[in-house]
């Protein structure tokens, strides 16, 4: 059986994660986290709102948007024409494929970059046959991902269901600017769940069609590069592809954040600095610096509103997996939601001192037009809602207005104006997570098979108990001294307390779900008030009175390591 298939199954048996419906059939790319999986995605994200909101809370604040999202906002986003993925029906059973994902998985080959007609072409010069029934696929064509319903009970009112967070952050920003004294950079951080129709969901918890995304959207001025908060990062290293080396077939290659600001490789340092924060969060869910890199999506792979991104890779058990996005989204979004709701989402940059300018302005001479208001009418339809540059350049062109050249009615001069500062649209950075994904990843990482035994060594901070409580024997005086345990730990930390069945078996479920460390209670504990400790990893034990009990934990989950504390243990 495959690695993650038998993380699967111990997910399954654990409470960790399982196909939602399942006394029903079950419905792909619908899962359900369990009562263990609940706590740990808890954890994953209390780790993501540390590492991106509370220490960055000097210029990150958080939201929370709903997830009905009118068709107005994702008709400015882009998402109703351009949030598509490629499908091919097969002629004869009629099931139904993700084209590229088909394609690459018969052919070995990347074809992200396709577009349906290109697909099309692959498919019948190859000779694809349907995987199923083995009769011939039809025509690639698009297929839009978004759950659409009505709001409220009225034709007309049509919505979907939000495919990211991102939207709602958009559409608040001149709010959350205004309510944080309208400074920028400006992050607005949000969790929240989201719906994709996927055509064709797999690898369990990794492509979904409802998830939990964890977003940053990252206000910045464009023109401003000074990014003193890089300082904390700008030694951080971490392996990247770029598109460059990407092209040439190169592997990965670890770099600094201060050498790819300084070699222009970056759009803009923001990107370092998130890319950075994602290195450290990726690294907290126990995955190994070793097992992810950054790669540069090329500019025909990227989304239609970036102008770069890196998908953050995760290879592990023969996996390469996405557990995170960052792009560049310039003022695409804003800039395109002020479009569509004629509402002024740019911001007012002050200047230091107020700059001279030289401004260009059109002039209509309506002594022209004293006697004949049709002309008037025709050289104002000509130049209304055209700026300065656009009418001169119609000037020089020598465009006519009724046999006449426009120049007789229309001239343009140049104005000194003082400026005192500048509207502009901010930039957005995007780093973005998929909290599922995190939650298998982090699981995966963590599996270990010792001896005839499964072993899940999450780290201490993501494990859903940090510490588990056993009588030896189901004696009531064991009992109840384990209960008195149970009660003086859990004043402090997670505890899990277990009686049933034999100790052999109660160690394993504990270590099957990750808890660090087990406290056992036992009949000497009765006569000498000591208890054992047993590290989940090494499963060593230790024993200890009962009273520097918490002071043993505390050591433990301050970093100390279990070895040492057997040494003190001896002595």
């Amino acid at each position: 059986m495959p690695e993650s298939d038998k993380v699967i199954e111990l997910a399954k048996r654990r409470g960790i994660f399982w196909p939602s419906y399942e006394i029903y059939g079950g419905v792909a790319g619908l899962y359900d986290i369990g009562p263990v999986g609940a706590r740990i995605k808890n954890k994953i994200i209390n780790t993501w709102r540390k590492i991106f909101v509370e220490e960055n809370s000097e210029f990150v604040v958080e939201i929370e948007t709903p997830m009905i999202t009118p068709s107005k906002v994702l008709e400015a986003s882009g998402h109703v024409e351009n949030f598509t993925d490629p499908i091919v029906e097969c002629t004869k059973c009629h099931k139904i494929y993700r084209a590229d994902h088909l394609v690459e998985e018969m052919l070995k080959i990347n074809v992200e970059r396709l577009k349906p007609s290109e697909l099309t072409s692959l498919i019948s010069e190859k000779g694809l046959k349907c995987p199923s029934c083995g009769g011939d696929l039809g025509e690639v064509r698009s297929f839009n991902l978004l759950f659409a319903t009505n709001i409220g009970p009225y034709s007309g009112t049509t919505g979907y269901l939000r495919p990211e967070t991102a939207q709602g952050m958009f559409t608040s920003f001149k709010r959350v600017y205004e309510a944080t004294r309208q400074r920028l950079p400006l992050g607005i951080a949000q969790v929240g769940r989201v719906a994709r129709n996927e055509i064709s969901p797999r690898q369990g918890l990794v492509r979904m069609r409802e998830f939990t995304i964890m977003e940053v959207e990252f206000f910045i001025d464009p023109d401003d590069r000074n990014v003193p908060w890089l300082d904390r990062y700008y030694n951080e290293e971490f392996r990247v592809l770029f598109g460059d080396a990407k092209v040439k077939g190169l592997k990965p290659a670890t770099m600094k954040v201060k050498e790819m600001i300084e070699e222009g490789l970056l759009v803009n340092p923001w990107m370092g600095f998130w890319m950075a924060s994602a290195s450290r969060f990726v690294q907290a869910l126990g995955i190994s610096k070793d097992s992810f890199y950054f790669e540069e999506k090329l500019p025909e792979e990227r989304a239609h509103y970036s102008s770069q991104t890196f998908d953050q890779i995760v290879e592990i058990m023969g996996e390469k997996v996405e557990i995170s996005g960052h792009a560049y989204r310039g003022n695409y979004d804003l800039s395109r939601h002020s479009k569509f709701s004629n509402e002024d989402l740019t911001v007012f940059k002050k200047f230091d001192q107020p700059r001279t300018v030289v401004k260009k302005t059109v002039i209509v001479n309506r002594d022209r037009f004293k006697d004949n208001p049709e002309l008037q009418k025709e050289v104002m339809m000509l130049v209304s809602g055209k700026s300065p540059e656009q009418v001169e350049e119609l000037l020089n062109k020598q465009v006519q207005v009724a046999g006449r050249p426009l120049s007789e009615f229309v001239r343009i001069m140049n104005r000194e104006e003082k400026e005192h500062g500048i509207k502009f649209y901010p930039h957005v950075v995007e780093p973005s997570f998929g909290v599922e994904r995190c939650l298998y990843l982090s699981v995966l990482s963590a599996y270990r098979e010792k001896k005839d035994r499964v072993v899940l060594a999450l780290p201490k901070d993501l494990a859903p108990y940090q510490v588990a409580v056993f009588p030896l024997l189901e004696r009531d005086e064991l009992i109840k001294k384990a209960r008195e345990i149970y009660n003086l730990l859990s004043g402090k930390y997670e505890v899990l307390f277990d009686d049933a069945g034999s100790i052999g078996k109660r160690y394993a479920r504990v270590d099957e779900i990750g808890v660090p460390y087990a406290v056992t209670v036992d009949p000497q504990t009765l006569s000498d008030d000591s208890v054992t400790i047993r590290d989940r990893d090494s499963w060593s034990q230790i024993r200890i009175k009962t009273s520097d009990l918490e002071s043993v934990m505390d050591k433990l989950f301050s970093g100390q390591d279990f070895s040492m504390l057997t040494g003190e243990a001896k002595r």
